[in-house]
């Protein structure tokens, strides 16, 4: 990442990933803004970063699932030019299944993993284009790949995450801009305990600690991928999966129907 300033922005930066990152970018000499609804635990935050690393930690309390308090974060990332990384981490899971959980819940659940990120990373691409440099991080699942092992309202939206950053990737990769899609698998956090689970009832097997998970996620950015998935040993399969989905695409919009779909 070629940028001049370095300032990141990091949403659901109070614990788990978001303060995860806040550590580890601190170390690397980043000025730190930090979002999230918990002042408190943003404070306490801060205050230890700047003691730890010297750097600037502003702190930003915001409800990301309130339009209101999401537009002063995007007017942030667009008015303070010290700004080179958004880390899109904000989010959540339902406690229950589509099916099964209030749609009240489902309605939180689109606004924070969806339209948040999506008018953040907005945001952020216009002012990193501007700039000449910068860098987007969003955090999204291996639930993006595997939509049957999980609910499908919460894989969907990681799935969403995945594609915005592809795309986005393509759009203004060539512009300075670095963009990454951070594909998690299981991770001890709190997002467990929020959504009524337990991280200690999983497989310790499949549970990676969110220091190794964003220390590996950090060496992805380094080297440039625009799709990091830290549990992954051997990405052949990834890869193989990229290249036969760009292979469809020639073939994907056509005049004619499909002979197989034709009834006469």
């Amino acid at each position: 990442m070629s940028t001049t300033n370095r300032t990141a922005l990091i949403t659901g930066a109070s614990a788990g990933i978001g303060a995860t990152y806040a550590d580890r970018l601190a170390r690397r000499g980043h000025d730190l803004i930090l979002v999230a609804r918990d002042a408190a635990r943003l404070t306490a935050l801060a205050d230890r970063l700047r003691a730890e690393t010297g750097v600037a930690v502003d702190v930003l309390p915001a409800d990301l699932t309130d339009r209101a308090q999401l537009a002063k974060v995007e007017a942030r990332i667009a008015d303070d030019t010290a700004i080179s990384m958004l880390v899109n981490n904000a989010g959540m899971s339902l406690g229950g299944t589509i099916v099964t959980a209030p749609i009240a819940d489902l309605e939180r659940l689109i606004a924070l993993n969806v339209t948040a990120p999506a008018l953040l990373a907005a945001a952020a691409a216009r002012a990193f284009v501007a700039r000449g440099g910068g860098a987007i991080v969003n955090i999204a699942s291996v639930l993006a790949l595997a939509p049957e092992m999980f609910d499908s309202a919460y894989s969907g939206t990681k799935a969403f995450m995945l594609n915005l950053s592809q795309g986005l990737a393509a759009e203004i990769g060539g512009k300075g801009v670095q963009v990454q899609a951070v594909l998690p698998g299981a991770t001890r956090t709190e997002i467990w305990e929020r959504s009524g689970m337990s991280a200690d009832a999983l497989p310790a097997e499949i549970l990676m600690e969110v220091g190794d998970l964003v220390d590996a996620a950090l060496t992805g950015l380094d080297r440039g991928e625009t799709v990091t998935i830290p549990p992954l040993a051997d990405d052949s399969g990834w890869q193989a999966m990229q290249q036969a989905r760009l292979a469809l695409a020639p073939h994907l919009s056509k005049r004619d129907v499909a002979p197989r779909y034709r009834t006469t």
